[in-house]
């Protein structure tokens, strides 16, 4: 035993070594920072707050029109080109939503471009819930803090002179969370509504982006980003670069570097009908845990007080640097 403890140690601390040289190496050769502009959590957390205030965002309500009105106002208002693609969306029990992707595009004119992504709508019922299963979701978390987040990015966006040569497009996905995962009516269960309807109905012909980056439960306190498993299948080289970033700029608590499961969601539609790489930065917990998402997912808890600023800034920076990163040419 004391043999067999003691070449564990040497074979450790010379892999240690190893390691250690090979990212100082990595370091070295990696792209410099450039300079990105400041993402503002207390912006954002409001841009979330503002959604919640609406109710939940069920389509075929009116809290549901009138946060589309809003969202598509916001955008405008930072100067992005807007277009509400307006569809009918048939869920898996047979209902008609009237629903709406709403497409906001920042330096139009540009040619290389970055697609952001969230969904906006609210699941219209709780059946994680422990008591009540039949309430819609407030859904500040699964939904809103990803909107919330884009919307600070697109302020940001609006405010910068000169802008980065580069073009964001920025869509908020309608008809996600209408669906049943014990139903097997398709690969997404009767989820992604309006994913799929865009990708195979583009804003624009032809329409096509460098790469895309969805956001999903991105705002809880204490979340943890595993790199998703169809992210890592479909676009790995671009989950590295958003892991490798966060990491730079010091995110790395929340942007884990290991890999955690497949999860059907937004860009799996993008990636598979638009062919566009798209990843997806999703709140899941380890693979041992005995729930996959954040905790209050699904339930009538998914409120305002699981909101961390700190975690929009670890995204929504992360975002910014992304963006500028590749505006200069230098991915990392």
């Amino acid at each position: 035993m004391k043999k067999l403890t003691l070449l564990l140690f040497v074979f450790v601390l010379a892999y240690g070594c190893k390691t250690k040289d090979s990212s100082e190496q990595a370091a070295e050769q990696a792209p410099a920072l450039v300079k990105s502009p400041a993402f503002s959590e207390d912006s954002a957390y409001k841009f979330v707050q503002k959604q919640v205030d609406f109710g939940p965002r069920v389509p075929n309500t009116k809290q549901h029109d009138a946060c589309a009105a809003y969202l598509a106002a916001t955008l405008k208002g930072y100067g992005l080109d807007v277009i509400e693609q307006k569809f009918k969306a048939k869920t898996y029990d047979n209902q008609t939503l009237n629903s709406t992707n709403i497409i906001g595009s920042f330096n139009p004119k540009a040619q290389k471009r970055i697609l952001l992504a969230a969904h906006w709508d609210s699941r219209p019922f709780s059946d994680q819930d422990s008591l009540v299963k039949n309430k819609p979701v407030l859904a500040a978390n699964d939904g809103a803090s990803g909107v919330g987040i884009l919307l600070e990015v697109a302020r940001v966006l609006s405010t910068q002179n000169p802008s980065p040569e580069i073009g964001v497009d920025i869509i908020f996905f309608d008809a996600e969370d209408w669906g049943n995962s014990e139903v097997a009516t398709d690969e997404y269960s009767g989820f992604c509504l309006g994913s799929q309807y865009w990708a195979a109905n583009k804003h624009i012909p032809n329409y096509t982006a460098h790469f895309g980056i969805l956001l999903d439960m991105a705002g809880a306190k204490g979340a943890t980003f595993f790199k998703e498993g169809y992210s890592v299948q479909m676009a790995e080289r671009f989950v590295n670069t958003v892991w490798n970033t966060a990491s730079r700029i010091g995110y790395s608590n929340f942007f884990i570097n290991e890999r955690g499961g497949a999860i059907t969601d937004d860009h799996v539609a993008v990636n598979k009908i638009a062919k566009i790489p798209m990843i997806d930065i999703i709140h899941t917990k380890p693979n041992n845990m005995s729930k996959t998402f954040f905790d209050q997912w699904h339930t009538n808890d998914d409120t305002m007080e699981h909101i961390d600023p700190k975690t929009l800034k670890a995204v929504g920076q992360t975002l910014m640097q992304v963006i500028y990163q590749e505006a200069a040419d230098q991915p990392l």
